[in-house]
């Protein structure tokens, strides 16, 4: 199983500098994957949990192509209505080429009713225009593409474009009811990642949330749920988090040294 870290692309403490950092951390710690989200138009209902500055994902993944060498690059997710989908397959697969083959297309639908009305597009038609999109997608680029989502509608499909389901944020309970349910092609998740000098007792505590041995152990049950990736997220919806980039580094640290001391 594959694990992975949602960088964040945005926020006050968030410059090129900063960027290049996360990526030399998530590259020297061993991770597998570094992804990062999506948005084009910073509205009020985007910049309360994602503010200026917003670094684009293509832009962005294809200058920390250049300065990595081995871990896969992302997005967690690509909002799909906002672009041509043809133009999505360019980039992406443009990107793909110029990281030698490392790009992970994840996609959803975009919640951020604002930004769809000032980009023109009918925030009504979002699952319609996704599925259209992504039957064009699936013919016109050549590289591994994600379905994120926690809806039944998100699993049905990723089910029928025959994609890894993406889900975002769950809790390990909610999970494994939902795939006892539905049979997805792969999973891929992306949960959190705070890590707590207690264990957190809490039932409806997120995975990836809590003591150092419950994380570990969260992802131990996630690999053993079929996952072929995990994405953390050390991001918690707090701007002012961005000024603060060692703290998510301790902690990937640590979830890294407990990986690799059980891999030799």
């Amino acid at each position: 199983m594959q694990l992975g870290v949602n960088v964040p692309n945005f926020g006050p403490g968030t410059d090129p500098g900063v960027l290049r950092e996360w990526a030399r951390v998530v590259e020297d710690l061993g991770f597998d994957l570094l992804m990062m989200s999506d948005h084009v138009v910073i509205t009020p209902d985007v910049g309360v949990r994602y503010p200026e500055p917003f670094y684009e994902p293509f832009t962005t993944l294809s200058w920390l192509a250049g300065v990595t060498t081995r871990v896969r690059l992302g997005t967690t997710v690509l909002v799909l209505p906002y672009r041509h989908p043809l133009l999505v397959a360019r980039m992406a697969n443009n990107l793909d080429q110029l990281s030698a083959g490392r790009l992970v297309l994840g996609v959803g639908v975009g919640w951020a009713r604002q930004e769809f009305e000032t980009l023109g597009v009918p925030f009504r038609e979002r699952g319609r225009l996704t599925d259209d999109y992504l039957a064009t997608l699936r013919t016109a680029s050549t590289v591994p593409i994600w379905v994120g989502g926690n809806s039944e509608v998100a699993i049905r499909r990723a089910v029928r474009f025959d994609a890894p389901w993406h889900p975002l944020r769950v809790t390990l309970p909610w999970l494994r009811t939902t795939l006892a349910a539905h049979r997805v092609p792969a999973l891929a998740p992306r949960i959190a990642l705070r890590l707590t000098d207690e264990p957190v007792e809490d039932p409806a505590r997120l995975a990836g949330v809590g003591a150092l041995s419950q994380v570990l152990d969260d992802i131990e049950q996630l690999a053993e749920l079929g996952s072929d990736a995990v994405v953390l997220d050390p991001y918690h919806g707090e701007p002012e988090e961005t000024r603060d980039p060692e703290r998510a580094w301790r902690a990937l640290a640590e979830v890294a040294a407990y990986r690799k001391a059980n891999r030799s």
